[in-house]
């Protein structure tokens, strides 16, 4: 039975949809980035990150991005907090673990009555919504023609199904670890919640 998921979504820019490595992706919308190839659609249940790939090909087609790509600043990462506060407060849902990095976030959520795609959706939506309000949208300074900003953060995201405690406890402390493996400081959020084993 499922009882929560390990669930990391990019900021724009993060991990493209032809990534040499792999991606969650079926199919790349832009041409200027089908050109470095189609979509690497991966089930791996285990990061990719560090596979072996062409690097070189990789930046370059993050060059070839129609915005320069999201990296969020201590100040952004706070904004998303909160927006992720909002959302979590109207919705009930559960976080047993979060991390805001600058590139992407690295989240454990307890199952809900919503798909874990639309909870990813509504908290991307929220900390869009908390950036322009703060003033601190990357793209704020480059309005669409309707007066819309470009998406701050990436489409889709990368799930793990998570079936017991043993599951979740790993997730969760790799969630805690990863901004201490990027050289930055612990993240405690208030909005998330301990996790009790003896609930599952």
């Amino acid at each position: 039975m499922v009882h929560g998921y390990h669930v990391i979504f990019g900021a724009y820019g993060f991990w493209l949809p032809n990534d040499p490595r792999g991606s969650w992706s079926d199919f790349v919308g832009s041409w200027e980035l089908f050109r470095f190839g189609p979509a690497t659609k991966t089930d791996a249940r285990r990061s990719v990150a560090r596979a072996p790939h062409d690097r070189a090909q990789r930046l370059a087609a993050k060059e070839a991005l129609k915005y320069p790509a999201v990296h969020f600043t201590g100040l952004q990462a706070r904004a998303v907090g909160r927006g992720f506060a909002t959302f979590l407060e109207r919705s009930g849902v559960v976080l047993w673990a979060c991390s805001i990095l600058p590139e992407h976030v690295h989240l454990v959520v307890a199952r809900h009555d919503y798909f874990v795609e639309k909870i990813v959706e509504l908290l991307k939506g929220d900390a869009t919504r908390r950036l322009s309000e703060e003033g601190l949208h990357p793209f704020a300074d480059r309005p669409k023609r309707n007066g819309s900003l470009p998406k701050a953060f990436a489409r889709n995201e990368w799930k793990v199904y998570l079936n017991n405690a043993e599951d979740l406890v790993r997730s969760i402390r790799y969630v805690e670890c990863n901004p201490i493996k990027e050289r930055k400081p612990a993240q405690r959020w208030p909005f998330v919640t301990p996790f009790d084993p003896r609930c599952v």
